[in-house]
């Protein structure tokens, strides 16, 4: 197990291009389950390789338990890589798999068999170890792989979208799996994933990055509760929050012509236009005859079951009845609301996340 701290590490591919990853600065706690999430290009996979050794690092360090890892090689960092791929040797058995770095490294042969052997009970794999790859499925695959990185008893784990190529079933399983796994080794985890859902229910914290730069680095609740920006605001959270151009009067935002009353210290802070956001769940539907309601029509209900998102579009006030913003509302499942319907909806004002429309930073605590 080890720390990792992440100093003003920077990445570029090109002189003349924007780098890659943009003076990066986190520090990751021994035994923490970080998880790397943005959008594709953000340079989420970039930093995982820096810290592995497979990308140089340009500016700033990579330390790892204290030791600055310029100069060391990918083989003598004693992380281990779980890549997108599984990358097995088709010709091997899932037992040879997992003990083929073990054996370029010399250890002895009953130490060998032993760590497969405690890697593939705690993976449930103990029936397939003389299978080869083409014998088994994309899941159990997958755990061959975690099997050799577990094995070598590393100090990191880095896993660059390792359940990318799994359906989504067995993606919910294995994500749980992993999760379960870390908890009972302890390893220090860095993991990447594009998919917002997949980042907020594995890790301890979740780092955001957009455009090679950190934006946010906390705990999922966090991230969800209190976003430092509009980018995290929308892009953390399934649907994705409402988010409406506002303009602050006497202490409130006049929301498509819903006056919402801010927080005192907010609405000291809103000195131009702000952008207030709510979440699906912020969102009630009340009477038609509540005239103080926002209007809408129901484009979209998705039902899940046990509950329902209906997506919403405010009408314009133009007379050719041109469409505004869309809307997300969690609700009930007997709520009963169907396609085309007109509905009302309040905000809840205590929910709302309040930004600088000129920085896109969130405004109050």
């Amino acid at each position: 197990m080890a720390t990792v701290y992440f100093d003003a590490a920077t990445r570029r591919y090109a002189k003349d291009a924007p780098p890659a990853v943009d003076a990066v600065t986190l520090d990751i706690a021994d035994g923490e389950f970080l998880v790397l999430v943005g959008p594709s290009g953000c340079g989420k996979s970039t930093s995982l390789r820096m810290l592995a050794g497979l990308e140089p690092i340009d500016d700033g360090r990579i330390l790892v338990d204290g030791h600055d890892q310029k100069g060391v090689r990918p083989r003598d960092r004693d992380i281990a890589m779980v890549f997108q791929s599984y990358a097995l040797y088709p010709n091997m058995t899932a037992a040879q798999n997992m003990a083929f770095a073990l054996d370029n490294s010399k250890v002895p042969k009953s130490e060998t068999k032993e760590r497969v052997a405690r890697a593939a009970k705690i993976l449930e794999l103990e029936d397939l170890l003389d299978r080869k790859p083409g014998q088994m499925s994309g899941g159990q695959r997958q755990r061959v792989a975690m099997g050799r990185a577990i094995v070598r008893q590393p100090k990191v784990f880095c896993m660059d979208e390792p359940l990318s190529n799994l359906d989504a079933k067995l993606r919910v399983s294995t994500r749980s799996q992993i999760a379960g796994l870390q908890r009972r080794l302890g390893i220090t985890t860095v993991y990447v994933t594009h998919d917002q859902v997949e980042a907020m229910t594995m890790g301890h914290r979740v780092a955001v990055l957009k455009d090679g730069c950190l934006q946010q680095a906390a705990a999922p609740e966090e991230l969800y509760d209190k976003p430092v920006n509009t980018f995290v605001a929308a892009f953390i959270g399934s649907p994705a929050i409402t988010l409406v151009d506002a303009t602050v009067t006497d202490g409130r935002a006049d929301v498509h012509g819903l006056p919402v009353a801010l927080d005192r210290e907010v609405a000291a802070q809103a000195t131009g236009g702000v952008v207030v956001g709510f979440r699906p769940e912020s969102w009630r539907i009340v009477p038609e005859s509540d005239e103080g309601g926002l209007p809408l029509t129901v484009e979209l209900v998705e039902s899940l079951g046990s509950e329902s998102f209906v997506y919403g579009r405010r009408l314009g006030e133009d007379a050719d009845g041109a469409e505004g913003e869309r809307v997300t509302i969690k609700t009930d499942k007997r709520a009963g609301v169907a396609v085309g319907e007109r509905i009302r909806v309040r905000p809840v004002e205590a929910e709302a996340h309040v930004f600088d429309a000129a920085t896109g930073n969130r405004l109050g605590a």
